[in-house]
């Protein structure tokens, strides 16, 4: 693997960050814009998030579901009453704005 630049960002007590200009500018990402860490075996990486909707680690989650459900059907159940009872109960009065900044420190 070439490593063609890198720049070294200091994270601050909750987590946070700066994208050096340079990682910026080669990203294409401008004020706003958004980008998404990923994480896997190999390490660490950053790219910029062109869909407006599409969260990486939903898209991740429901395509491990799939592949989980195409090899092994016999491993799907239906949900109970009880259980469909028991969950509608837990949810009823929350409110939820998944757009909403996220308050109070973060730990990953």
């Amino acid at each position: 693997m070439t490593i063609e630049h890198e720049a070294i960002s200091t994270v601050t007590a909750k987590g946070q960050t700066t994208v050096p200009k340079a990682v910026r500018r080669a990203l294409g990402v401008e004020p706003g814009g958004r980008i998404a860490f990923r994480v896997t075996e190999a390490g660490v990486t950053l790219h910029r998030v062109d869909e407006d909707d599409e969260d990486p680690v939903v898209t991740r989650f429901l395509a491990v579901l799939a592949a989980d459900m195409l090899t092994r059907p016999q491993a799907l159940r239906t949900l109970t009453p009880a259980l469909a009872a028991r969950i509608q109960d837990l949810v009823d009065g929350v409110e939820d704005d998944p757009d909403a900044p996220i308050g109070g420190a973060v730990d990953l």
